[in-house]
């Protein structure tokens, strides 16, 4: 195995560390302060929310609307995935040409060409996953849409806001595979610029990810 394939994979495994390291971390501070992400306070919103719609009358059609603005916001990031993996198939096809010039800023010279198309499938793979998280909110938030005009007699607000907080979660899933296209866009450049936006990319999730509450503390 020669000095660039050892670079490639070195990057690629201390960038994973990296991400691995913030989740772990983050998942730390929530258990010490359940308040401490902004996922978290989203969560409680929710859950307060389906229960005043479902509890009030006449808060059916208020519920509706919302959940179609969330419903048209999810399949804007569906469909923009799609057409990002579009782009990246027709990328791989001009393999030959772009190959030299993308690793320009190598400091390890010129990746072999099938190397670069792996990277390129990594990020296929990353926008695809995207796709389906994002769909799966979409299909969650369209029962919810049904459920939460349900009597309460019916239906349990606890089950449809668990329902509301998972499709919430899949869509956070999803901006967070949109987040790690960019480390491995600049991977095609080389695996310093792949470090380095990861790092860059883990310091903007640590003020991201903060509830407005713990990041106006910290100011």
């Amino acid at each position: 195995m020669n000095i660039p394939y050892l670079s490639d994979l070195f990057a690629a495994a201390l960038s994973v560390a990296i991400v691995v390291g913030y989740h772990m971390f983050l998942r730390i501070r929530v258990r010490r302060d359940p308040g401490y992400t902004i996922q978290a306070v989203l969560n409680r919103g929710r859950t307060a929310w389906v229960e005043r719609m479902m509890n009030e009358s006449g808060g059916g059609i208020l519920a509706v609307q919302t959940l179609r603005n969330a419903i048209m916001g999810a399949t804007f990031f569906a469909t923009t995935a799609i057409a990002l993996i579009v782009g990246t198939i027709t990328l791989s096809t001009q393999s030959d040409k772009l190959t030299v010039a993308w690793h320009s800023l190598s400091p390890v010279g010129t990746i072999d060409p099938n190397l670069w198309l792996l990277k390129l499938l990594i990020l296929l793979v990353d926008m695809l996953i995207a796709f389906i998280f994002f769909s799966q909110s979409i299909r969650l938030m369209s029962h919810v849409g049904v459920m939460i005009s349900v009597p309460t007699a019916s239906m349990r607000p606890a089950f449809v806001a668990a329902m509301l907080i998972q499709a919430g979660r899949y869509h956070t899933r999803g901006m967070r595979c949109y987040y790690f296209a960019a480390p491995l866009l600049f991977w095609l450049f080389g695996p310093l610029l792949l470090v380095l936006s990861t790092c860059a990319l883990v310091g903007a999730l640590y003020y991201l990810d903060k509830s407005p509450a713990r990041a106006a503390q910290v100011v």
